[in-house]
């Protein structure tokens, strides 16, 4: 029998799996709420249902040169950990106390919707430049944990 993966690596691997879902030109993200070491919601960015997927001639942050970590509001698109809170809310799904599992560190407009969801433990494996999400989080006395393992295939 070979060696299971720790939670840690499981969860990063299936955050890993849904950015494969995910729409934006520019980054794919995924995310996934996890309580009691169990899956409540997933969620990947990408336009709302319905919206057309941006392109490279559509993409508002690419036609503006918005950087990266500036101006969210210049998007179609949703963001992971905000599809896997509204797919909690669609589904009657609580997710108080849950554990966000996400391949991207959240901007602080996400990190503001995950700390009034109740989300007590952030898991992120790529840095995000948004220091005040850093420091909503601490105040918030949210744990951090910076991935640092594989991702398991």
């Amino acid at each position: 029998m070979t060696e299971r993966p720790s939670w840690d690596v499981y969860f990063m691997t299936i955050a890993a799996d849904v950015s494969t879902r995910a729409t934006c030109i520019r980054r794919q993200v995924g995310a996934i709420l996890v309580k009691d070491r169990r899956i409540l919601t997933t969620g990947y960015n990408g336009p709302p249902a319905g919206i057309s997927h941006c392109t490279r001639e559509t993409c508002l942050r690419t036609k503006f040169n918005v950087p990266s970590g500036e101006r969210q509001e210049l998007c179609r698109g949703l963001h992971a950990e905000q599809n896997a809170i509204i797919q909690a809310a669609q589904h009657g799904v609580s997710i108080k106390g849950a554990a966000l599992y996400c391949t991207c560190q959240p901007c602080s407009i996400c990190t503001k919707m995950l700390i009034n969801s109740g989300i007590m433990k952030f898991v992120y494996k790529d840095p995000y430049n948004d220091p005040l999400s850093v420091d909503m989080v601490r105040e918030a006395g949210v744990e951090i944990i910076i991935y640092t393992g594989e991702i398991a295939r």
